[in-house]
C-alpha cells in the first residue's frame, strides 16, 4: 500500500507576497513586564536595538505603516513591549515584538538596569521567540551591549533561535564602506543573517520581509516513505 503524499513545503514567497503579509500587521498589546504578556502560540520575532538605531521606523517601512511602531521624541523613555499580529483578519500566523530600546544616556541608571533584566529575561525565557532582529547603526558598528545581548542569547541560537543584524540607515554609507561593515559584522555575528537596510532608499525591505515572513512559516517535515517490506525469498532450484 503506498502511502499518504506529504504536505507541502512551504516555499519563499516573492515580495509582494511578503511584504502585503507584512502590512496585515496590528497592535495586539503593550506590557511593561515579562509576566503582564500573553502566551502566545504561534513564531515570535523580537525587534531589538539602541534608542537610536531606527527600530520603529524600520517597523514601520516593513508594514507600510506610518504610526505602527511608536517612535518618542525622548529616545529611550518608551519603556513597554509592544506586541503585533500578523495575518489575516480573524487569524494570527506570526507576531513581532518590538522591545524598548537600551543604551540612551538621557534615560536614569536605575532605569537602564532594569530594563536591561527585563530584556534578558524575555530573550532568555520567552517560550514563543522564534527570532530575534538586532537594528545596529553601521556608522557606530555593534556596541559592547549589542555584542553582550548577542553573547546572551547565544544558547537560544544554538538551540535554533534565529537572528538578523540589520544594518540601518545603509544610505549614510557609500557601496565601499557598505561592504566593509557587512564583512566585518558578518564575522561579528557568529553566524546569525546580516543585511543592510535603508528607509529611505528602500534597501533591503524586499529581503527582509522575504527573511522574516520564511521564519514565521518553517517548512514543514515530509512525510518519510513507508519501509519496504521483506523482499519474498527465491524457491530453491533443484
Amino acid at each position: 500500500m503506498t502511502s499518504p503524499p506529504a504536505a507541502p513545503v512551504p516555499t519563499a514567497p516573492d515580495a509582494k507576497t511578503a511584504l502585503g503579509w507584512m502590512h496585515t500587521a496590528r497592535f495586539l498589546t503593550t506590557a511593561a513586564q515579562l509576566h503582564q504578556l500573553p502566551a502566545i502560540a504561534v513564531p515570535e520575532i523580537a525587534f531589538v536595538g539602541r534608542s537610536n538605531a531606527g527600530k520603529s521606523t524600520c517597523i514601520n517601512t516593513l508594514t507600510q505603516q506610518r504610526q505602527l511602531a511608536f517612535a518618542s521624541k525622548k529616545p529611550g523613555r518608551t519603556q513597554h513591549i509592544n506586541l503585533f499580529a500578523l495575518g489575516r483578519q480573524g487569524e494570527m500566523d506570526a507576531v513581532l515584538a518590538d522591545l524598548p530600546g537600551y543604551g540612551y544616556a538621557a534615560v536614569s541608571r536605575d532605569d537602564k538596569l532594569r530594563w536591561q533584566r527585563v530584556m534578558l529575561n524575555y530573550l532568555m525565557q520567552r517560550s514563543s521567540l522564534t527570532a530575534i532582529v538586532l537594528l545596529c547603526d553601521p556608522r557606530l558598528g555593534l556596541t559592547e551591549l549589542d555584542e553582550a545581548l548577542l553573547e546572551a542569547v547565544r544558547p537560544r541560537v544554538e538551540d535554533g533561535l534565529k537572528f538578523l543584524v540589520l544594518l540601518t540607515k545603509a544610505d549614510k554609507l557609500t557601496r565601499a564602506e557598505q561592504a566593509r561593515v557587512l564583512s566585518i559584522t558578518r564575522l561579528q555575528a557568529g553566524g546569525g543573517e546580516v543585511r543592510m537596510f535603508s528607509a529611505l532608499k528602500r534597501q533591503g525591505v524586499d529581503e527582509v520581509a522575504q527573511l522574516l515572513w520564511q521564519w514565521a512559516h518553517p517548512p514543514v517535515a515530509a512525510t518519510p516513505p513507508a519501509p519496504p517490506g521483506e523482499p519474498e525469498s527465491e524457491p530453491d532450484v533443484p
